[in-house]
């Protein structure tokens, strides 16, 4: 009766610490219900620990294993949880990033073009009534002229024309066609529409040029490219 009850008591407390422990393999117990490891000195109670599974029936080792399993799979859930909350963070920060970044630059943009569109306003408002008349004019103060009434943006793309159909010179005449002025206007009169003084005064022809390059091609710029691609405009 004493060996029976001893077998008893090892065969039940087995299926305690079995059923409360995580298995890692068939007749391996990974710990004790309590969390405690067992100790040196306490030879008898490892060597049964060890044997334990073995005295569990069939079904509730199945039972133990199946915990164990449960518990592996809850753990590599929290697990991969964990590692896409952290992705999804970085995500949303890069995104945050990425907003401000265009946000920026849409603002930037967005100044640029009010600001260019303010000096083609106070551009467009000048004329040749704007400037004292004189005798005549260097290319120097032909040139300060163009500065107030084209926009800075388009100023090279203006002067680039000016330089290459003129050299500046408000007087220059195309011996062969007749073509007349800063612009080489042909006819010579297509200056008039920007005032009657246009053989005298080179304000009146920069009017004149600025709408003919903005009427027909958009810009000063656009007339350059055409321009470059046709040597003409």
């Amino acid at each position: 009766m004493l060996e029976g009850n001893r077998v008893s008591r090892i065969s039940v407390r087995g299926f305690a610490v079995a059923s409360a422990t995580a298995v890692t393999a068939v007749g391996s117990v990974v710990g004790v219900a309590s969390g405690s490891v067992a100790q040196n000195n306490d030879a008898e109670a490892t060597a049964a620990d060890t044997t334990l599974l073995a005295d569990i029936p069939a079904g509730q080792q199945a039972q133990v294993q199946t915990a164990s399993l449960t518990q592996q799979a809850d753990a590599q859930a929290i697990q991969a949880d964990a590692s896409a909350k952290k992705d999804a963070e970085e995500a949303a920060r890069k995104a945050a990033a990425d907003t401000a970044v265009a946000k920026k630059a849409a603002a930037e943009k967005a100044a640029k073009e009010a600001k260019e569109r303010a000096q083609a306003k106070s551009a467009a408002s000048r004329s040749s009534a704007d400037f004292p008349v004189q005798s005549s004019y260097s290319v120097a103060e032909i040139q300060s002229m163009a500065r107030q009434m084209v926009p800075a943006g388009q100023f090279q793309c203006f002067s680039y024309i000016v330089d290459h159909e003129s050299s500046w010179n408000y007087h220059a005449i195309n011996a062969s066609s007749g073509a007349y002025g800063l612009f080489q206007a042909l006819p010579a009169s297509k200056y008039s529409s920007a005032g009657s003084d246009w053989q005298t005064n080179p304000a009146t022809q920069i009017k004149w040029g600025l709408n003919y390059m903005n009427s027909r091609y958009g810009s000063p710029c656009a007339a350059q490219s055409f321009w470059e691609a046709n040597h003409w405009y």
